[in-house]
């Protein structure tokens, strides 16, 4: 501090010192995000979690270790503290009221994050929703498992067409399943071996 006092005119040293703590600021949450990123993909990579669901995990991370950042760098700036807390404050009781608003799209995100890690079946598996013992409801095979919805090819003969079933009716109701291999054909497939 002492050279930079010699070799610089006095008032260009705070801004300058500023200056570098809020590079530094910036320069660690980038490195921090780059950490967590790398971490999430060596758990991908150990555990078998789809990128479906560490995508987003990863884009939360980052933009928490980015505005986290931001407010310290704000704070360094002099906006006062208890500006920055009536203003999350805020934005936090806007994002409770949204959340009550989207809650069935949101049941249905959590829904498909238990069913990757849960598994209670698996793409190729033969599965029913059933309404009631002696009512059946929607069957057919697993085609694709998205966020909100679990696409559903029906068997023959109910048409085989495409059904798609929020991922929440699977925790709301009784599900039948045949795995694989020992699953119903298809139309246009052929019978399991051994049968």
């Amino acid at each position: 501090m002492a050279v930079l006092r010699q070799l610089l005119p006095v008032e260009w040293i705070e801004p300058l010192w500023l200056g570098l703590q809020i590079l530094l600021i910036l320069v660690a949450a980038f490195f921090l995000q780059r950490v967590v990123a790398r971490c999430l993909s060596r758990l991908a990579q150990r555990y078998p979690l789809p990128p479906e669901l560490i995508m987003p995990l990863r884009g939360g991370l980052r933009w928490l270790i980015m505005g986290s950042a931001l407010i310290v760098v704000l704070e360094r700036l002099g906006v006062s503290a208890t500006v920055l807390w009536t203003a999350l404050s805020g934005f936090v009781a806007v994002a409770a009221v949204a959340f009550f608003a989207m809650w069935s799209v949101l049941s249905n995100l959590l829904c498909a994050v238990l069913i990757f890690t849960v598994g209670p079946f698996r793409l190729g598996d033969v599965v029913e929703l059933v309404d009631t013992i002696d009512k059946p409801g929607v069957k057919g095979r697993v085609i694709a498992i998205n966020l909100l919805f679990t696409t559903l090819v029906e068997l023959p003969e109910t048409g085989g067409a495409l059904v798609q079933v929020p991922n929440s009716q699977f925790f709301q109701k009784s599900v039948r399943r045949w795995r694989g291999a020992d699953a119903l054909p298809l139309v246009g497939e052929d019978t399991p071996k051994g049968n």
